[in-house]
């Protein structure tokens, strides 16, 4: 499975950018895609994560309320809605691809990783 993730971008703190993240290759009947950020100096953290076939969704607390992850099934794609943006968002934002249907906040419970995009947010 391929991932490519786009849309990051410079944005100031309070401020909104949404970033996709396109799918392909043999994907399953049941899988997850996941979102997970590295901020500079920092070990990679769990975004956030949707269940393909389900729908539901699973956020880490920093970002509950605040982030929105959907999927476009057609385009075999998924989104990360970020909403009141802060300067402590700033990272390099990675999709990753699950096997699962169950969705995990796990790392290694990600088979595939797209490269990142940098996200920055300024104060």
């Amino acid at each position: 499975v391929q991932l490519q993730a786009y849309g990051g971008g410079l944005v100031q703190a309070g401020g909104s950018l949404r970033l996709s993240c396109a799918a392909s290759g043999r994907t399953s009947s049941s899988y997850t895609l996941g979102w997970f950020r590295q901020a500079p100096g920092k070990d990679r953290e769990f975004v956030g994560a949707i269940s393909w076939t389900r729908g539901s969704t699973f956020y880490a607390e920093s970002v509950k309320g605040r982030f929105t992850i959907s999927r476009d099934n057609a385009k075999n794609t998924v989104y990360l809605q970020m909403n009141r943006l802060k300067p402590e968002d700033t990272a390099i934002y990675h999709c990753a691809f699950s096997y699962s249907g169950i969705v995990y906040n796990a790392q290694s419970r990600y088979s595939s990783w797209g490269q990142g995009t940098l996200v920055t947010v300024s104060s």
